[in-house]
């Protein structure tokens, strides 16, 4: 690949939105969510792994989300014992993703990239942002969080002043059309980067 931009922001920032922008531009976009979402299908690499830690968390053959996040909640040692089964074979998903795309500005859709270290494996990093109570409004509005959810959820996260600040491009989600302006914009300046390398 020849160049990695990971994209990452909090919850209800308009990442997914940001990254569809990407890929409209013309860039393969790797996403962190939906390969999480395969390993832990029915067959996925993940759930004979997870289901041995945690059988009660299994349904139908898959790995419940839900169920994994009642787990997570109520026993502390939880989560660090399932992303040491998940981050190997998420890694694993994403090398494969770049070496089937040698040419190409490569996008990675990764929640938690900072959080992480992911950042480590980038070329540069671009985070979304648009301010704290319309995050909070976005996320409520989907109807499949609770705002003590989102709260839980915020706090693993980190801050997303310091996600910005640590990243080489900040891509306001305010609408559509700003953040599809903000992307041609990035894109522009890493072909300058790629053409002075």
């Amino acid at each position: 690949m020849r160049f990695r931009l990971g994209l990452t922001g909090s919850i209800g920032m308009g990442k997914s939105t940001t990254a569809g922008l990407f890929s409209e531009a013309g860039c393969p976009v790797w996403d962190a969510d939906a390969v999480v979402h395969k390993l832990y299908a029915k067959h996925g690499a993940a759930v004979r792994p997870v289901a041995a830690q945690f059988p009660q968390a299994v349904r139908g053959g898959a790995i419940s989300r839900e169920v994994l996040r009642g787990i997570i909640a109520t026993d502390p040692t939880a989560l660090p014992r399932i992303e040491s089964i998940v981050h190997p074979l998420v890694r694993a998903d994403r090398e494969a993703f770049a070496a089937a795309h040698p040419d190409a500005i490569g996008v990675f859709d990764i929640p938690l990239l900072f959080e992480t270290g992911g950042d480590a494996e980038m070329d540069a990093t671009a985070c979304v942002t648009i301010p704290p109570e319309v995050q909070r409004q976005r996320v409520l509005a989907r109807g499949t969080m609770t705002a003590e959810d989102v709260d839980r959820i915020l706090a693993r996260q980190m801050p997303n002043a310091e996600k910005c600040a640590r990243s080489d491009y900040v891509i306001e989600t305010d609408t559509v059309e700003h953040a599809r302006a903000q992307v041609q914009t990035v894109l522009a300046d890493i072909g300058e980067r790629l053409r002075n390398a």
